[in-house]
């Protein structure tokens, strides 16, 4: 059985679990605050060629965007983000949860318009009982967005600059951070990133980590006792030493960068095999998410061999599915798949 489901079916990279391995029985302090994550934090840093970064570790996704979130909003406020986006469509309500309400714009193949969000701002402060709604406090993106898909410098600037003029706050879920750099559509730097949003985060649980992503406040604007905050949310992980210890391997001779090129080049074989075969595509996905509109009745002979995600219902006899290439995908694997299809 082929298993293209998602990007984090596979455990850690062979390097990381070495490293796991030689620390294992060192004796460290916890809750991040180790030798391991000091390195760890600095090489982030300097990738980022942000000195004055704030970088903290957290064990998951769901839990940072959460906490980036909550800890940046106050309490009369909700968060920015598409319709399609991460935190309002599949975190199980989790940002409701904190009590923030998530106010959502338009998505276009999962992506922001600056235009339109800054009308959205304008129409909330037009509205003469907008004391009595939830204001805008945060402005959420995702890159990749949900659809594959990824903002040129350009459209990340704009967003930014609406952002700014509004003095709102830009956050961009980094979940699948590396495999967006590594598009050969992209033309941002990770440098770029860092200076063009308030806070980011770089994912690891999908790019090579067993688990953790690492939060980057720019501009000197962490929330104050973040620590606290965190352990109040359930994501201050005590054995803080295994992310440092993933996250300064993964920054060490860029192999962050150099394991997310893989899934890229395998998806776009994937994706050159099926437009030569004539298969149809959701939306032209840059990254390593590739989107298929297959006929229903095609779908139950092809769960005998390959294990993909559902996506979403096209019409009533075709559905769209994602296969999704990541840093442990082979060669063999992608040939098989090829064929198969």
């Amino acid at each position: 059985m082929l298993n293209f489901e998602s990007d984090y079916i596979e455990g850690a990279h062979p390097l990381i679990l070495e490293r796991l391995a030689q620390t294992n029985m060192e004796a460290l302090s916890g809750y991040c605050v180790d030798r391991y994550c000091e390195s760890a934090k600095e090489k982030i840093k300097a990738a980022c060629k942000d000195k004055d970064a704030e970088v903290e570790f957290i064990v998951g996704g769901t839990q940072t965007n959460q906490l980036v979130i909550d800890s940046m909003l106050k309490p009369f406020e909700g968060v920015v983000a598409c319709h399609t986006g991460h935190v309002s469509v599949h975190e199980a309500g989790a940002i409701e949860y904190t009590g923030h309400k998530v106010l959502t714009v338009p998505g276009h193949n999962g992506k922001m318009d600056a235009a339109e969000l800054e009308k959205f701002i304008a129409d909330f402060y037009a509205d003469g009982n907008h004391e009595h709604m939830i204001y805008p406090g945060l402005v959420y993106i995702s890159f990749p967005t949900e659809y594959g898909t990824i903002y040129s410098k350009n459209e990340l600037t704009e967003i930014y600059r609406v952002c700014k003029k509004r003095k709102i706050p830009l956050f961009i879920d980094g979940a699948r951070l590396g495999y967006g750099l590594s598009s050969p559509k992209n033309d941002l730097k990770l440098s770029d990133i860092a200076k063009l949003c308030d806070v980011f985060y770089i994912g690891g649980t999908k790019v090579g980590a067993l688990c953790g992503e690492a939060i980057v406040f720019t501009h000197k604007n962490k929330p104050e006792h973040f620590v606290n905050l965190t352990k109040k949310h359930g994501a201050l992980l005590a054995k803080g030493r295994l992310l440092g210890v993933q996250f300064d391997t993964l920054f060490t001779d860029d192999l962050y960068f150099k394991i997310s090129q893989n899934a890229i080049d395998q998806a776009m074989k994937i994706k050159k095999a099926l437009k030569e075969k004539g298969y149809k595509f959701l939306l032209d996905s840059p990254t390593n998410q590739q989107f298929v509109v297959m006929e229903n009745s095609r779908l139950s002979s092809l769960k005998k061999h390959v294990q993909y995600g559902f996506w979403e219902k096209v019409d009533d006899t075709h559905t769209a599915i994602r296969f999704a290439t990541s840093w442990a995908t082979t060669d063999e694997k992608v040939e098989e798949l090829i064929k198969v299809l």
